[in-house]
């Protein structure tokens, strides 16, 4: 079912492991030229061209994109009461968790009569992607508006596939979602497409523009994202999920099966990575994995997923060869399943999210560890981080000089000017600094 890749005796630098380890046969260049037909479509076309796309893509045509006020009503009154439970218990702690993340203002004084003030603004206006294809995610709604909304993010617009078994209306759980949160602008709308409508806007819509795009979605929502970014922000190209665990003898076979049944359920592209310095505890979890496959009710998806290219038990000297393989990973999620956690951890540096302990399972993130669920994938982990408040901050700095503390500085400002020949750079402090009568007076019909 899932293949063995056996590294022991290897020595293999990060290069190379980052060039053997298992990953889906999947690019978002390949998709980019017909990404970038279908954002132009919509660019062009708006509302009209998503309605054709959705025909063409989703099997249904909706009989309007944005959803009106009493369906988000409805839908938040008809969910279900577990249902809404259990999404106000995770924005509590996704909330938690996001405020954390909002520095606070600082200054910091760089010398008499000089400072320079931190500050953090918001984004204006966002839009939020929440896929619909193969399974309903009301959590991912959570995991994108609630750290927009405690950044202070004033306009939010939310896009999700519309549903051929709801008639071409968004899934209701997810418009429950929304409406819980005190989302109003919400757009059945999916794909590439969607991605398009935000960063060109749709005026037939009264769908403006936005300045960030963030969500996880399929190969042409990130394809789509590579196209638009520069026209607006974007998180990150979001690909299939995957999982990354590390784990020794003192591992339990069934939690760590579990947890790679758990996400190769998400989609046949998914990522089921073991590593291990234990082959017995590797032989264990392949045989709970052809027990647990067998009972789960997406065994078909869980199957390909598993045994594709993407999907292996990594076999390693010992925990810090298996430290380095996950660093060259840089998987989305990581678990870390060892007799000491804490000391594996010391050694982790490119993770999305660390799921610590026997009792920290990825599918706690997916839902109520209060940490958000909007991560990197394909390596991203390396140089990237999740979703959350930073997303939707600007770091701005204020420079704050009085003339004490610009003449400081005024000489080195020459001098630097000067050798970069530039110097308009040190006259413009010089001018500053010079009595009113010393200044050179403006000559008539001095260009201006």
């Amino acid at each position: 079912m899932i293949s063995t890749l056996d590294l022991r005796g290897r020595p293999l630098t990060r290069a190379e492991l980052i060039g053997i380890l298992p990953r889906p046969e999947q690019d978002a260049t390949r998709a980019a030229d017909g990404a970038r037909a279908l954002v132009e479509e919509v660019r062009h076309g708006g509302g009209a061209a998503l309605l054709d796309q959705a025909e063409r893509f989703d099997g249904v045509r909706p009989e309007q994109v944005r959803v009106p006020a009493e369906e988000l009503a409805a839908a938040l009154e008809a969910l279900d009461p577990a249902v809404r439970a259990a999404l106000e218990r995770a924005i509590e702690r996704v909330r938690l968790a996001s405020a954390a993340q909002v520095p606070p203002p600082a200054v910091t004084e760089i010398g008499p009569g000089a400072r320079i003030r931190q500050r953090w603004q918001p984004i204006g206006r966002v839009g939020l992607y929440v896929p619909g294809g193969k399974a309903v995610y009301p959590s991912s709604v959570v995991m994108n508006v609630v750290p927009a909304q405690v950044a202070g993010v004033a306009s939010i617009a939310l896009a999700s596939p519309p549903q051929r078994e709801h008639g071409g209306r968004v899934h209701p759980v997810i418009l429950g979602a929304a409406a819980l949160l005190g989302v109003e602008e919400v757009y059945a709308m999916g794909g590439a497409g969607a991605i398009g409508a935000f960063a060109y806007g749709a005026a037939d819509l009264g769908l403006e523009p936005v300045d960030l795009v963030t969500g996880p979605g399929n190969v042409w929502v990130a394809a789509a994202k590579r196209v638009v970014q520069g026209v607006v922000g974007i998180d990150s190209e979001a690909g299939p999920t995957e999982i990354l665990v590390i784990a020794d003898d003192s591992a339990d076979p069934a939690y760590v099966a579990a947890d790679l049944v758990s996400q190769a359920e998400h989609d046949e592209l998914a990522s089921a990575v073991l590593v291990t310095d234990s082959a017995e505890l590797g032989d264990a979890v392949r045989a709970e994995l052809e027990r647990q496959v067998a009972a789960t009710s997406a065994q078909a998806r869980v199957r390909a997923s598993l045994g594709a290219v993407q999907s292996a038990i990594v076999l390693v000297d010992d925990l810090d060869a298996a430290v380095r393989v996950s660093n060259a990973y840089g998987p989305e999620h990581l678990e870390v399943q060892t007799r000491d956690p804490e000391a594996t951890l010391a050694g982790i540096v490119d993770a999305g999210a660390i799921f610590l302990g026997a009792h920290a399972p990825v599918s706690l993130g997916d839902y109520l560890a209060g940490s958000n669920h909007v991560l990197p994938t394909g390596g991203v982990a390396r140089f990237a981080s999740g979703l959350g408040a930073a997303t939707f901050l600007r770091s701005q700095q204020v420079v704050d000089y009085d003339r004490p503390g610009l003449e400081a500085v005024a000489a080195d400002v020459r001098a630097l000017s000067d050798a970069e020949a530039l110097p308009a750079h040190g006259d413009a402090v010089a001018i500053r600094l010079a009595a009113p009568g010393a200044r050179p007076a403006a000559e008539p019909g001095d260009a201006v």
